[in-house]
């Protein structure tokens, strides 16, 4: 790969979900960006796994980015730690 090849990174959003309004740089796979992500996070500290799959992918100032939406579905759960007496 040469200098003047297409950049070897993209910025990945995460539009909702525990990761709403986050943004992570990460390595481009093959030609683009990934279909799917797994992000740990903390949430009232404990580390849960989160899944998230790409909406779509442009091109904004030279630089690839694309949109990921929350999978609550295969993701760990967050729920609020109440007790009901």
């Amino acid at each position: 790969m040469t200098a003047d090849s297409a950049p070897a990174e993209y910025l990945a959003e995460f539009v909702d979900g525990p990761l709403e309004g986050e943004f992570d740089r990460r390595a481009l796979v093959g030609d683009g960006s990934e279909a799917r992500i797994g992000m740990v996070a903390a949430v009232d500290g404990l580390e849960s796994l989160f899944w998230y799959d790409r909406i779509d992918e442009r091109e904004v100032a030279g630089e690839l980015r694309a949109r990921f939406r929350f999978d609550p579905s295969d993701s760990d759960p967050v729920e609020a730690d109440e007790e009901n007496d």
